[in-house]
């Protein structure tokens, strides 16, 4: 996907930054679908999961609290994580984990799904220059 920029290649201002802070299944899974409906519109996207959220960005999602909400988003005709996050690796989304969030959740890198990268937090503020910021 390309990105929409403006002149210079800097993010357009309707380009997001997500910043996902908290390790609960609910906001993580608002931050995938603020994520994938941002980028279906041509928007690109930067994702920077930290604290708890990183869980989000692991293979295996389930250490999310409350990750069994799932099942019920799924019987009530709602996207599922899986769906969601599978539509923003289609889609491009720029995904980036924490490196202290991994620490603090005792994850390492192998524990991601591949197409995330390892980054501090000057690496986010530099990518969400001009961007719209969205916190969860």
């Amino acid at each position: 996907m390309t990105a929409v920029t403006s002149g210079g290649g800097a993010p357009a201002p309707e380009d997001l930054a997500i910043l996902l802070l908290d390790g609960g299944y609910e906001r993580a899974h608002y931050a995938l679908v603020l994520a994938a409906s941002g980028l279906a519109l041509g928007r690109s996207v930067v994702l920077f999961a930290a604290g708890g959220g990183v869980q989000a960005l692991a293979r295996d999602w389930r250490g999310l609290r409350d990750a069994g909400q799932d099942a019920q988003m799924a019987a009530r005709g709602v996207a599922t994580f899986e769906a969601l996050r599978d539509a923003v690796v289609e889609l491009d989304c720029d995904l980036l984990a924490c490196e202290a969030g991994l620490r603090l959740c005792g994850l390492r890198h192998e524990a991601l799904l591949a197409s995330v990268r390892v980054a501090g937090v000057p690496t986010f503020l530099d990518a969400a220059r001009g961007r719209q910021v969205i916190t969860l």
